[in-house]
């Protein structure tokens, strides 16, 4: 069964510290992202290192381990189109570490022997090793990572392993691994964000007092620094941050231990695995613990609102790099050619950026509707529920990799900015601020700014470029000091509402993002 973006899977690891691209040899048709607290591979499953040759396509297919009732086996058909080894192999640390914590737990409370414990640990840490080898032989008829990996430990150290699968259901197993993924993948993208915000106002830092059109409906409205600009989408990347770890602690509690749906009669002690596996507790219903995937909902819509705010920026530097604005210049490094046009250079990441929000989007809209109207309590259905979530993650990682790329080798044309900054009369705003100084209603000023921005118009001339008279003309109340609020540098010192693009207003908000990302006067944390 093919999987969204060719059985695309994403693998958590272990990571070294800091925030890089990996540079270590990898398979083929895989990326890797390393930071300083995950590292990510998203690989191809058709040529993952660890997809050995599948001996069950060359002998008679073994017993299932569920199959105790049946008579006779499933069809190759449907084994195909039921299997989800293909994909969700990508839990295997996840499956490993709740059944060393289960183990441990069933030993604690005199259900497995301490001898069988310490058997089943040494079986799958040597599982464990042999995936990360790319020894590991995973075989379609064993179904899925829970299968493969208890039907293996049964291999290697017989009877301790039949043991291992007491007070517990591939239902509440494959929930636990899920959220375990889920808040190591949250962990990943959390820190993807910093590094873009560390970007964004690492360039905001190198372009001080640097003015541009600010748009409404993309029209020119008023003068804004680019470093407010800049921090409008940190302050963004800010929630989108808190969203996806507010996400985090409501997927952190425990399904182990409730079973198929309705828990067990068996002594065991659930707080004890929530507590190894770092949850905060265990799930208060067992019923709600193996049927809701609204923690994956809640992972794939905060994804969705970040995937949306890098497509407006995506957007925004895609226009700004276009020979009508040519407000930006990306480098070589993130720009591709024409096959058939030799003078063009095109900002492609970006678009892509702007493209790929769609697919994060469609990845929740996937699961929206997977879940929609599903009875209590498991059923069959959720299995579909990992590729869209591998995809949304894999693919968020790539665009929040891609835009601090961009933002780390572009360059703002100060020359080409500053001469397209005296059309559309953005200082407009600011003289009507001045009429309310001078007692006149605001909406009496706006009529009255409204005459004068015509007879600019009328006159091919801007606000400053009128006379005293001129101005008098439209109404008599102004006077000399108009002039100290006409022209965009005097507009943009005028500002001093908080939040404002005003400079002192700017560079507080500045300063409060370099403390809170911890970057030093070169632009590095």
């Amino acid at each position: 069964m093919e999987s969204l973006a060719s059985s695309a899977t994403v693998q958590l690891l272990s990571p070294p510290s800091g925030l890089s691209i990996n540079t270590t040899p990898k398979p083929r048709n895989s990326v890797a992202f390393k930071h300083r607290s995950k590292q990510v591979w998203c690989t191809s499953s058709s040529t993952m290192k660890t997809s050995a040759t599948d001996p069950s396509t060359k002998k008679a297919k073994e017993a299932k381990l569920w199959g105790g009732r049946f008579e006779e086996g499933v069809t190759d058909a449907v084994e195909r189109f039921t299997e989800s080894i293909s994909f969700d192999k990508a839990l295997y640390k996840q499956d490993i570490m709740g059944s060393r914590a289960h183990a441990s737990m069933l030993a604690h409370q005199g259900l497995i022997s301490v001898s069988d414990r310490d058997s089943i640990l040494q079986g799958l840490d040597k599982i464990e090793r042999r995936i990360e080898d790319g020894e590991f032989v995973w075989r379609t008829d064993r179904e899925d990572v829970h299968m493969n990996i208890e039907a293996a430990l049964t291999d290697l150290i017989g009877e301790p392993a039949k043991k291992l699968h007491t007070a517990r259901s591939r239902n509440d197993q494959v929930l636990t691994d899920f959220r375990l993924w889920c808040r190591d993948a949250i962990d990943n993208i959390v820190a993807h964000i910093e590094h873009l915000q560390v970007a964004l106002v690492t360039l905001a830092m190198k372009n001080e007092n640097l003015i541009v059109p600010g748009y409404t409906h993309l029209q020119r409205a008023q003068p804004i620094l680019l470093q407010h600009l800049l921090l409008a989408y940190v302050e963004q990347l800010d929630r989108d941050a808190g969203r996806l770890l507010d996400c985090r602690q409501r997927l952190n509690f425990c399904p182990l231990g409730a079973c198929a749906l309705a828990g067990t009669g068996l002594p065991i002690d659930r707080f004890m695995t929530s507590h190894d596996l770092g949850f905060n507790a265990p799930m208060r219903n067992s019923i709600d613990a193996v049927s809701d995937r609204d923690f994956v909902l809640e992972f794939l819509s905060a994804n969705s609102i970040t995937a949306i705010h890098l497509s407006r920026l995506g957007e925004e530097w895609v226009l700004w790099a276009s020979e009508e604005f040519g407000f930006l210049t990306p480098s070589d490094s993130v720009s591709t050619g024409s096959s058939i046009m030799p003078q063009k250079k095109n900002p492609d990441p970006m678009e892509l950026v702007r493209g790929k929000s769609a697919r994060v989007v469609g990845d929740l809209v996937t699961l929206l509707v997977l879940c929609k109207g599903l009875p209590h309590a498991y059923n069959r259905d959720l299995q579909e529920d990992k590729e869209p979530t591998f995809d949304s993650t894999k693919t968020i990682i790539g665009m929040l990799e891609v835009c601090a790329e961009f933002a780390q080798n572009i360059t703002f044309n100060r020359e080409k900015i500053k001469k397209a900054l005296p059309a559309g009369h953005l200082d407009a705003t600011t003289l009507a601020d001045y009429l309310v100084k001078k007692g006149i209603p605001f909406r009496t000023s706006h009529d009255i700014v409204g005459k004068s921005v015509a007879l600019c118009v009328s006159k091919n001339c801007q606000l400053q470029d009128l006379s005293l008279d001129e101005l008098r003309s439209v109404n008599p109340v102004f006077d000399e000091d108009v002039y100290e609020f006409l022209g965009v540098e005097n507009a943009v010192k005028k500002f001093c509402s908080y939040g404002s693009t005003g400079s002192e207003c700017v560079a507080e908000q500045l300063d409060f993002w370099v403390t809170k990302l911890q970057i030093n006067t070169a632009g590095h944390k």
